[in-house]
């Protein structure tokens, strides 16, 4: 699998080549289906990388604990999406 910044540039690029509007439409499908398919594996990516981030913090006693990572304002990472 494709690093995920590799295939970001990838995404970008595309976009930029259906921007430009020159091209035929069979070229410009080909690449949106090629785009679609780089955005769901990008967001994939994010969503396990998400999964792994954890805070370590260090309790009074000495002994190191995980939790959910969380953004500012309380909201846990998963949560912070927009939902409209």
């Amino acid at each position: 699998m494709p690093s995920f910044e590799s295939s970001l540039h990838r995404l970008e690029q595309i976009v930029k080549k259906l921007e430009a509007g020159d091209l035929p439409l069979d070229d410009a499908l080909k690449l949106f289906e090629e785009g679609i398919g780089l955005s769901q594996q990008c967001q994939k990516q994010l969503e396990e990388a998400e999964n792994k981030v954890e805070i370590l913090l260090k309790k009074a006693d000495g002994k190191v604990v995980a939790r959910k990572f969380e953004l500012e304002g309380g909201e846990s990472a998963g949560e912070a999406e927009d939902g409209g």
